[in-house]
């Protein structure tokens, strides 16, 4: 960025403005998470071959090209394995999805970057906060690359993407709510006192953060090899604890991250660990003042495992799984919030 949107605060500054624009901007991200789940939990993410950043936001609007679009999904595994015979009315409920998926992203790129341009143009942005902001629409866009770069996998010779690939693509989606509400909080605190800094981040919350790092991870190789599916009882995983059907796949790390059965053990039991540490940082947070924060963490924690279980005992129903995706971005909304609130620092 330029001095417009780097030089020193000044009366012009707006921290209030761009924090709200920003939480609003990871209410949308949210959203787009949401949607994300429902595009996997369909089988929607195929169905647009293309990556057109542009013009893709224009569905096929005559027959002819709802025709074209079908014959390019034909051409790929997911179809001729599993799908022959599938109709063009089928065909289109997948692709809703996956549009509504890209649009949200297309919508977040200029919810993002028209405003941050208007800002700079104001020389509304703080002193020291302009690179994030660049920082945080370059993650955007890079967001969008690593989708098409998840979408690519399943393309030519799998019959889904790699579940790697969609670790990265959610897990970036989930650090981009972090960072936005790590730096409207940032912003809040200056608006509140024009000599607060930046919180830092503890060792301890750095801790519970990497501990939530996993868990998450761990959700998203559960979601990418239907792990969830291989066990409906609880606590139990068909009448064992440690499952039945773990194979050795040539390597430890594979084993542990592409074996459904070690993958979904390790994801149900790994999220207690997680709870814990939550709690801890949730206490952490009550003890410096920010009692709000504290609530957030132990109700979306609380409210994550019910639904963690839920869905597991209802094989995978599809809102279960959704809402399950859906209160994970909001325990790394919560996350985020106590992590700050422990390394607020008082000008």
């Amino acid at each position: 960025m330029t001095e417009l949107a780097l030089g020193p605060a000044t009366a012009a500054s707006r921290p209030l403005s761009i924090a709200r624009w920003l939480l609003a901007v990871a209410a949308l991200v949210f959203c787009m998470v949401v949607v994300g789940g429902i595009t996997r939990l369909t089988e929607s993410g195929l169905s647009i071959t293309e990556w057109k950043p542009i013009t893709g936001a224009i569905p096929p609007l005559t027959h002819a090209q709802w025709e074209d679009a079908f014959r390019l999904y034909q051409q790929i595994p997911e179809y001729q394995q599993l799908r022959q015979g599938m109709t063009l009315s089928d065909f289109q409920f997948i692709f809703f999805w996956e549009w509504v998926h890209r649009l949200l992203g297309r919508l977040i790129g200029v919810a993002f970057a028209v405003p941050l341009i208007w800002f700079a143009w104001r020389r509304a942005i703080p002193c020291g906060y302009g690179w994030r902001l660049v920082a945080l629409l370059a993650l955007g866009g890079l967001q969008g690359a690593i989708g098409w770069w998840m979408v690519t996998s399943g393309l030519s010779v799998r019959t889904d993407v790699s579940h790697y690939r969609l670790a990265v693509h959610l897990l970036t989606a989930l650090f981009i709510i972090g960072g936005l509400v790590w730096t409207a909080l940032d912003l809040l605190a200056l608006a509140r006192n024009p000599a607060a800094r930046p919180a830092a981040l503890r060792p301890f919350a750095l801790v519970v953060l990497l501990v939530l790092l996993v868990q998450l991870m761990f959700g998203a190789f559960t979601a990418g090899l239907d792990a969830g599916y291989v066990s409906n009882t609880w606590p139990l995983m068909n009448d064992h604890f440690v499952p039945e059907g773990i194979s050795w796949l040539g390597s430890l790390w594979a084993t542990l991250s592409s074996d459904p059965y070690l993958v979904h053990f390790i994801h149900r039991w790994w999220a207690w660990v997680a709870a814990a540490m939550l709690i801890l940082l949730a206490r952490k947070a009550k003890g410096a003042g920010w009692r709000g924060a504290s609530i957030a963490i132990n109700a979306v924690v609380g409210t994550q495992i019910v639904l963690g279980i839920a869905t597991v005992i209802s094989g995978i129903a599809l809102s279960l799984a959704v809402l399950h995706q859906a209160v994970g971005a909001l325990v790394v909304a919560a996350a985020a919030w106590g992590a700050h609130a422990v390394g607020e620092r008082r000008a």
